[in-house]
């Protein structure tokens, strides 16, 4: 059954004198596919602006922003209205090769993955790979997908969520050095540890809903689903959010959130997909004027849940 949610996703950069403004690049258009529906869709730009849209090598929709004139404002406004299958990850089997850890790809699979199973940050000392390896059961077999599933909760529980304002994401030795991040660091640190186990993964940006930012109440989501174990405050809502996939055969590409331990149902809403986070940025762009003239930005986002005879 299709969940229904109307999303707006605003971004506003403030500048204390006019300035002129290069092209930007727009990630916010969720992305189909056959748990996820775009019904409607709308782009406003202020000032005025040519758009044109195209879809990037991973096949994100992107639209491309060039705004006309100079302001002391560039806003950008984008609605959706969407309809959310629940996202399996428990449910579906994997393939008999796969249940147990270490499996290996087939060749045909370790071709098409070979971007996602290489990993793109140093490890000098191997602090990240024996991070990773602490998930290895030493009692017995380990299966695959509980590994995943452990690690995900691992970081839930023992690493701080802090909120930063600088773009980029942190590399995954600082994050564990620091033990906190954002949810940007925490889906890189899972993808690095484990692409450090030979398991393929890629970045996922989006959105998140938040029962307790609707209108409703978490009641209306119906029961609680085994894909969201925690009974904890969901953590990333009213910004974009950010998780990764794991590639393991039979399943497919499987949704973890290591910042609330979710690990699919239909809180995550997917917009673009990439092999590491600076390809997946929700916005990118330039501008040309003083130095001195930027003075901020506010981003915000709504994720509403519809409900039928609104």
């Amino acid at each position: 059954m299709f969940t229904r949610y109307d999303i707006t996703h605003t971004t506003c950069y403030r500048y204390a004198a006019p300035v002129t403004f290069g092209e930007h690049r727009v990630m916010f258009r969720p992305r189909d596919s056959h748990d996820l529906r775009v019904l409607a869709t709308d782009l406003e730009v202020s000032p005025a602006a040519d758009v044109r849209l195209i879809q990037d090598p991973h096949s994100n929709s992107v639209a491309l922003v060039q705004p006309l004139g100079p302001a002391t404002e560039l806003r950008i406004v984008c609605t959706f209205t969407i309809e959310h299958a629940h996202s399996h990850n428990l449910e579906l089997p994997l393939s008999p090769s796969a249940e147990i850890f270490p499996f290996a790809y087939g060749v045909e699979e370790r071709f098409d993955l070979e971007h996602y199973l290489r990993p793109h940050y140093d490890d000098p000392q191997g602090e990240l790979t024996r991070w990773a390896r602490q998930f290895l059961r030493t009692d017995g077999p380990t299966l695959t997908r509980d590994m995943l599933v452990q690690m995900n909760q691992h970081i839930r529980d023992h690493f701080d969520y802090v909120s930063r304002d600088e773009e980029g994401t942190q590399p995954p030795l600082q994050t564990l050095a620091l033990a906190s991040g954002t949810c940007r660091d925490f889906a890189l640190l899972m993808m690095e540890a484990a692409r450090r186990l030979g398991i393929a993964t890629r970045f996922v940006s989006g959105y998140l809903y938040d029962p307790a930012l609707d209108n409703g109440s978490p009641a209306d989501m119906g029961p609680p689903s085994p894909e969201a174990p925690r009974a904890a405050p969901t953590v990333g809502a009213g910004s974009t959010h950010a998780w990764l996939q794991a590639y393991l055969p039979g399943a497919g590409w499987l949704p973890f959130d290591p910042t609330n331990n979710l690990l699919g149902g239909n809180q995550l809403i997917r917009v673009g997909v990439a092999r590491d986070p600076d390809q997946a940025a929700p916005i990118t762009g330039s501008w040309y004027g003083d130095a001195d003239a930027y003075v901020g930005m506010d981003v915000t986002v709504h994720v509403r849940r519809v409900v039928p005879g609104d």
